[in-house]
């Protein structure tokens, strides 16, 4: 048979382990949408996933398993994944100095507040910086191939679903705390939310080159 639907429903359940664990684009996405709320944060979302959608493609297409063979390669897309997530926990941090020192002389409205940066930049470049998707995908995917006729056409349908089941999450994650945060308006509260992702950032940029 073309496809082989029986690895599906095992495929669903592993999958929801995997994305309802806690990782980089949880973080960010929880951090654009509480402190600049619903469209930034899917804008960001939209970044995570056509970086995904690329690291996909290039498993199907057999790219990644030749990227991954090689150690140097690996190495350079560690230190480039790791060098990024520290450049977000700094500029976070560094937001958040500012932000203090400015409270201490004039307030600023909370209306005023914008991106501090392209959301939609963010969520791609720390996503395919990060070569942990891409060798999950290579070490994952072709476990559920089964007996399917085409295994690149398999593949892709894999794909195709965890990224559904990703984006659906994922925008629970971004509706549910931009109207958390709505109601809130608690600077505290968001200002607690960006230091806790800042040194989540550079927890697993320090992984990412340990690993």
């Amino acid at each position: 048979m073309l496809l082989d639907l029986g690895t599906l429903p095992a495929f669903v359940l592993a999958s929801a382990v995997v994305i309802l664990t806690p990782g980089v684009d949880t973080f960010l996405l929880l951090r654009t949408s509480v402190r600049f709320g619903t469209r930034p944060g899917v804008y960001a979302l939209a970044g995570i996933h056509t970086a995904s959608l690329i690291q996909v493609a290039a498993v199907v297409s057999g790219l990644g398993a030749l990227v991954t063979s090689r150690p140097e390669v690996l190495s350079v897309m560690k230190w480039l994944g790791a060098a990024y997530l520290v450049y977000l926990a700094v500029s976070i941090l560094r937001g958040l100095w500012l932000t203090r020192r400015e409270a201490a002389n004039a307030p600023v409205p909370e209306e005023t507040v914008r991106p501090d940066a392209n959301p939609f930049l963010r969520g791609l470049l720390s996503n395919i910086t990060n070569p942990k998707m891409l060798l999950f995908s290579l070490a994952f995917l072709p476990q559920f191939v089964g007996s399917a006729a085409n295994p690149a056409i398999q593949l892709a349908m894999l794909g195709g679903v965890f990224l559904l089941l990703a984006a659906v999450w994922e925008f629970a994650i971004v509706f549910a705390s931009s109207r958390i945060a709505d109601k809130l308006r608690n600077p505290g509260f968001r200002n607690s939310l960006d230091l806790v992702s800042a040194l989540a950032f550079i927890g697993i940029s320090v992984g990412l080159v340990a690993s």
